[in-house]
């Protein structure tokens, strides 16, 4: 049973049902069609915080009076005819691990000095410099590796389908406000799935771009040669705008890759006629926790994917558990290293779940992560000879929908990987390919369900094209949940 905000609410979107909150694209094309503006658009996306905030706990820092400001300056600006593209105007949301001018980035914690992060990041000030409206700070898990439990007075996220679920981590803030219509774009990050698991729970669209593709400097890292930023929205056309902005080198980030940006959005053609697509069910690892509605929920996506024009075909995915194995050790182990000075120092500080979390990278040797990262190079190598047979592979994101709260804490408080052996994500981050999250149906529960499309290195244009096309005869990524209010352009 799902919980809603208020008594009477409606039930949960049926198959089919669309809400009136605007995607990324529509308000773009109702800003340039006059019957919106941009202080229409950031008034509406703060009366949905303001109603929900309190129970969905989307925002850590909201940035009310600046975000007007720059409102009314974009509306000055679309009305001298000065257009800084698709983004102009539009509200957007950003991850609280990744520095924005207005305010402090906390990572959820306690332990980092609030005047030490200071200024927009590379990726912010893209999406500023393209007329973007930065609403605030969006919650996350503490140093997007804890479980929120509150225990510092900081929000604790909720899945707006179900109140007693998770949205997913780590980037919770970013999944809820985009679902819920509290933003219509947002900023997170991955390193096991930390944009794909949010999108799947909280029925949005998420892309984490190439290991690389998109600057990384003002992120408070995770893993250091494992994390990415990545856009989040309802659409993987409001994906593609805003990955338009977003991609690209910068000499500021050591693991930023010099590879030209691609036309993202301009790819989006519906048409897949001549892409063969691998499909991977991995129902072989998810055991008993698959969702009952998923296998039907996969195959009917996987089916309006060929009718698009794509060509299907089984595959495996080589050495799926070692290399979801591997993410786990390199991502503890190097999360450790960041850690370890204030761990030592400040050990009470820091959230009871993420010292559970960060202390088991103490019990990995440097044994253990030499040899993951020699079985990534040996996962990647033979993942790279699928892709010389296929295009792009698919799987299901997770194999069942978003867990009660209560059990994300005890996964918290258990050693090994707990619920993340249900989850599909971890072996993406190991090899670095973009992938797309999408959702394509609902649980019994009435709890989104998504999957993912995988594209090989810098191919992100044709990832968000496959995306697109099944969006083009689909509408579960325009579903919302019964917490939500419309944001109407």
């Amino acid at each position: 049973m799902t919980t809603t905000l208020e008594p009477g609410s409606a039930a949960p979107a049926e198959a089919g049902a669309t809400s009136g909150i605007a995607t990324i694209a529509e308000a773009a094309a109702a800003l340039r069609a006059g019957t919106t503006t941009s202080v229409d658009l950031v008034n509406q996306v703060l009366a949905v915080a303001d109603r929900l905030d309190a129970a969905t706990g989307m925002f850590l820092d909201r940035y009310t009076e600046s975000a007007l400001a720059a409102a009314e300056a974009a509306d000055a600006d679309l009305a001298a005819g000065k257009d800084l593209g698709p983004l102009h105007g539009i509200p957007l949301g950003i991850k609280d691990i990744i520095t924005t001018a207005e305010g402090p980035t906390t990572a959820q914690s306690m332990i980092h000095d609030r005047t030490a992060l200071a200024g927009d990041a590379v990726v912010v000030e893209r999406l500023r410099s393209a007329g973007g409206i930065v609403m605030g700070k969006l919650t996350t898990s503490e140093f997007a590796i804890g479980a929120p439990d509150g225990w510092s007075g900081m929000p604790v996220p909720r899945n707006p389908w179900s109140l007693e679920h998770s949205p997913g981590g780590s980037s919770a803030g970013s999944g809820v406000a985009v679902a819920a219509g509290g933003v219509l774009g947002a900023l997170g990050t991955d390193t096991g799935g930390s944009i794909r698991i949010p999108a799947a729970y909280c029925g949005i669209t998420g892309l984490m771009p190439t290991f690389g593709r998109v600057p990384k400097s003002g992120c408070v890292p995770l893993g250091f040669s494992l994390d990415h930023i990545g856009p989040m929205a309802r659409s993987a056309k409001d994906c593609a705008l805003m990955l338009d902005v977003m991609a690209g080198y910068d000499a500021s980030d050591l693991c930023a890759i010099d590879v030209p940006a691609d036309d993202y959005s301009g790819a989006l053609t519906g048409d897949l006629t001549g892409v063969r697509i691998g499909v991977d069910r991995l129902a072989r690892f998810g055991g008993d926790a698959e969702d009952p509605a998923l296998p039907g929920a996969f195959d009917a996506a996987v089916a309006a994917l060929a009718q698009r024009g794509a060509e299907i075909v089984e595959i495996e995915l080589p050495f799926y558990d070692e290399m979801s194995t591997a993410d786990w050790v390199i991502m503890l182990s190097e999360a450790l290293s960041y850690h370890r000075p204030d761990l030592q120092s400040r050990w009470l500080d820091y959230g009871s779940a993420t010292r559970r979390m960060l202390k088991q990278g103490a019990l990995y040797s440097a044994m253990d992560y030499v040899q993951a990262q020699r079985a990534r190079t040996v996962g990647v190598q033979a993942l790279n000879a699928v892709y010389e047979t296929v295009d792009l592979i698919v799987t299901p994101t997770a194999a069942a929908g978003a867990p009660a709260i209560d059990a994300l804490y005890r996964m918290a408080a258990a050693p090994g990987k707990g619920l993340f052996s249900s989850i599909y994500t971890g072996y993406w981050d190991t090899t670095g390919n973009p992938v797309l999250s999408l959702p394509i149906g609902l649980t019994a529960e009435g709890l989104p369900l998504g999957l993912q499309i995988a594209g090989r290195p810098f191919e992100e244009a044709l990832v968000l094209r496959a995306g697109d096309a099944y969006q083009q005869v689909s509408d579960w990524h325009l579903q919302v949940p019964t917490t939500s209010v419309a944001v109407v352009a």
